[in-house]
């Protein structure tokens, strides 16, 4: 596969000086905000890439399996099942330890881990080998059985063995062209040979996720491309089977990846400002004497509670009484921490001081 380098090296050249920039800024942050913005950034990751899939993971579970798997406190969050486990796991091996060699057996584990106990939402499958094409060619189609349109028709499973040994060999080399130029090749290439009978989606994004994680030296995560490939997914399979359907000119795929890279650094930007409002929250009122029931009610406030904050709702965030929460409100609004919103009556509601991260005057 071949690319214009010179169409490229402005976009690129822009994209990772904003990859550094990000990095950077998060780096500098405590270690709390810090942790706080790779847990929203893996939660979102593993959440998304399934996502893409059609399959729905309770996000409550996957950020209480990344928190345990990090050593940070999940706080109540409910116990993950075996499926998000999977493919916590999955993404926490491929970044944390991204500078380990990229095997077939490395590859066959994260293919079961994503499949336990060998089945799939297409019924039982071979979790953690090679396909065989024993139920017919791997194909991408869409549209009835009679009017199918075949959008991608992957190498015979004859093929995989060798085309996957030549792969790995190349992920693993010194291939000497830009790393971030290397995660959107690895991603093609791998999605091109799909050498499982599924998963591959998912496993290709966490290839890039390791490959990215090596052009940044770092294994935290600050900003997720599955997050950004799933709101882009049409023009994604777009252009996903233009280049598989072209020659081996890969400069159109190369240029939409920088692009949806930027992209996705864009929108950690914005996912930042949230990190940075709770962050100095905190410190604002740390001096302030909080119980668990108030740490926790203005933890959820925090993540984006889901309309306004009213006795009634405290009482049974808190699990508590209405006594109790009328209480513990009344003492954070005594101490700056709450403010009373503009109606009253029965109708009362409290913000967080200084603005709501989740869509009022604070970030969103």
């Amino acid at each position: 596969m071949s690319w214009d380098g010179a169409l490229l090296a402005a976009p690129l050249a822009e994209v990772r000086h904003r990859q550094g920039r990000l990095v950077g800024r998060l780096e500098s942050l405590g270690f709390a905000a810090r942790d706080e913005a790779v847990l929203q950034t893996l939660t979102s990751d593993a959440v998304t890439t399934s996502d893409i899939e059609g399959e729905n993971l309770d996000a409550q579970q996957v950020r209480s399996s990344v928190a345990r798997h990090l050593g940070l406190d999940s706080g109540a969050l409910r116990p993950a099942d075996l499926r998000v486990e999977g493919i916590v796991e999955v993404l926490l091996d491929a970044t944390g330890n991204h500078d380990r060699p990229l095997t077939a057996e490395r590859l066959f584990a994260w293919h079961t881990s994503l499949f336990p106990g060998g089945r799939s939402t297409f019924g039982k499958i071979a979790a953690g080998k090679w396909r065989d094409d024993s139920t017919g060619a791997m194909r991408v189609v869409s549209g009835s059985v009679s009017k199918e349109a075949v959008h991608f028709e992957a190498p015979a499973a004859s093929r995989v063995p060798g085309e996957m040994r030549a792969f790995l060999e190349w992920f693993d080399a010194d291939r000497g062209i830009d790393p971030v130029l290397a995660a959107g090749l690895a991603h093609l290439w791998f999605v091109t040979v799909h050498p499982f009978d599924d998963g591959n989606g998912r496993i290709a994004r966490a290839i890039t996720d390791m490959q990215l994680a090596r052009s940044e030296k770092s294994a935290q995560r600050f900003y997720s491309m599955s997050a950004q490939i799933r709101d882009e997914r049409g023009d994604y399979y777009s252009i996903l089977e233009h280049t598989q359907k072209g020659s081996l000119d890969v400069t159109s795929w190369m240029e939409w990846f920088v692009g949806c890279l930027g992209r996705a650094i864009d929108g950690a930007e914005v996912k930042l400002a949230g990190v940075l409002f709770k962050a100095r929250f905190w410190e604002r009122h740390r001096a302030v004497p909080l119980n668990d029931r108030q740490r926790r009610v203005l933890s959820r406030m925090l993540e984006g509670l889901e309309g306004k904050l009213t006795s009634t709702k405290y009482a049974r965030l808190a699990k508590c009484s209405q006594d109790t929460a009328s209480r513990d409100i009344n003492a954070l609004l005594d101490h700056g921490v709450l403010v009373r919103g503009a109606a009253g009556g029965r109708s009362t509601s409290y913000d967080l001081a200084g603005g709501d991260p989740a869509g009022g005057s604070g970030p969103a």
